[in-house]
């Protein structure tokens, strides 16, 4: 078994940036909507996920310039 330390910290990474992203949305989701109520909780989850938008869309623009330059180099 090979140990492939970089693509080990790019899972981690991955998973560090997707639990984060559950978290603000449940926790901050949830405590908006036990303080203030449902109304309140679908405008708060709007806004969360659209101020995440550019940075989920920078990130899949990353992963797809990464993905490219793999594949350039191995031809």
């Amino acid at each position: 078994m090979t140990k492939d330390l970089r693509k080990y910290a790019k899972q981690t990474n991955t998973r560090l940036v997707i639990g984060g992203i559950l978290l603000l949305l449940f926790v901050g989701g949830g405590l908006i909507l036990l303080i203030y109520g449902p109304g309140a909780a679908t405008t708060g989850i709007l806004c969360i996920v659209a101020g995440l938008l550019p940075i989920l869309l920078i990130f899949l623009i990353l992963t797809l310039l990464d993905w490219i330059v793999k594949k350039g180099n191995e031809e």
